[in-house]
């Protein structure tokens, strides 16, 4: 993998899993729905996974380099 690209998407995804994961537990916090008509444990599950996946991709992309 180049240097540029992969610092481009290990950036994009450390910062949107960041942005995520912080956004998740601000709403956990202030008891308020994550996601619209569905269960606040899913929805809150699935959110921080989905965080926590795209950090270890970025992780993954800056290891690569």
């Amino acid at each position: 993998m180049e240097s540029g690209p992969a610092i481009f998407a290990g950036t994009v995804f450390a910062l949107v899993g960041g942005a995520l994961l912080v956004w998740t537990a601000v709403r956990v916090w202030h008891r308020e729905p994550v996601a619209q008509g569905v269960s606040p444990v899913a929805s809150a599950t699935l959110a921080t996974l989905s965080s926590v996946t795209a950090l270890a991709v970025g992780a993954w992309c800056f290891i690569r380099l």
